[in-house]
Formats: C-alpha cells, structure tokens, sequence
C-alpha cells in the first residue's frame, strides 16, 4: 500500500469565539480563562499534525495527545462544568488547527470526514490513530481527519447521513456525548 505521514507545524490561535460557541457560554471567569490558556499552551506543544498522503488523495490530521482525554474525563469527575468546558477547548484546538490550515474549513463550518480506504487505514494505523471499526470515527477523541487541501463541506462528508448539521438539524449539533455520560435509556412502560 502506497501511503506516506508527514509532520506538519502549526501553533493555532486561540479562538476565544469558537471556545465560547463550543462551550454554550457567554463569558469565562479569569480563574477558568488562565487555566484554560495553560492547558491550551501544554496540549498544543503534545499535539500531532500530519499531512497524509493514500492512494491519490492528501488528508490534514490532527490529534492531541492521550493526556488531554485524562484530564478531561479527570474535570468531568470532579467538576462537570469545568470538564464541559476543557472539552470545548479540546475540540477548539483541534478545529483551530483545521482553520488555520485550511482556511475553507471555517467558511464551511465543517472538516469534512473522508470515506475510508485501505491505504488511508493502514495510515493511520502508524500515525497512531486508527479507525474503530468499519466506519469513519477516529480512535482518539480528539482527533480531526480531514482532506488536505480542502474538497468541498457537507456534501462531500462520509458522516453525513448521521450529523445533525448535515440533516438540517442544527439545534442538536451544539455538543459532543462524551463515552460513558450517555443519559440513561427511556424505559417503556
């Protein structure tokens, strides 16, 4: 399989905007904002981006280290609403790093995810960051696959049959269902 992953540098703004939007908040507390900007200096120098090159095709990887989901799921335990808001930022590197390297990304408001090929699978098997599964979800909770350079939006997104935003439902596509807060299923009676 003809594959390579190549390291790309990038140091992405912090988007105060973004965090906000991704946060359903309206203002952050100097305590929260300090800690949020420390957390955002450590796990950007611990994140990964990559430029990956499968078959004929290029995709923008972007993951940050396995220390950032610790300390998310750390906050949840300890203080939901402060782990609600480490997750936004966690999401807003991620998306931060997409803008930044690929401008289309913001205007769309969406990293299209590409449809999986073996090539890009065994990719991403040594980059670190395998597919689960089948399908196109990442391994790591804070991962962003994108293509590199940008392709179109939705209409080109391997997940739109199952997003919100995609479906014309917005509404619901504000946040992220973190592993293991899943609310408890309806019961029938």
């Amino acid at each position: 399989m003809a594959y390579t992953v190549e390291k790309v540098e990038c140091t992405p703004w912090f988007d105060m905007e973004l965090l906000l939007s991704l946060s359903q908040e309206t203002r952050l507390g100097g305590e929260l904002m300090d800690k949020s900007m420390k957390l955002w200096e450590a796990w950007t120098s611990g994140m990964t981006v990559s430029k990956i090159t499968a078959g004929k095709r290029q995709y923008l990887l972007t993951c940050l280290d396995d220390s950032v989901e610790k300390t998310v799921d750390d906050a949840w335990t300890n203080r939901p609403s402060e782990g609600h808001l480490l997750n936004a930022l966690a999401q807003t590197l991620c998306m931060c790093v997409a803008h930044e390297l690929l401008p289309e990304v913001e205007d769309a408001g969406c990293a299209p995810a590409p449809k999986p090929t073996d090539e890009l699978r065994e990719a991403l098997k040594e980059a670190g960051v395998p597919y689960m599964g089948d399908g196109p979800m990442l391994s790591k909770r804070y991962a962003v696959l994108t293509y590199f350079p940008f392709k179109g939006g939705c209409e080109i997104c391997s997940l739109l049959r199952d997003c919100p935003k995609g479906q014309g439902k917005s509404d619901s596509a504000n946040s992220v269902l973190l592993p293991g807060y899943e609310p408890p299923a309806e019961t029938k009676s």
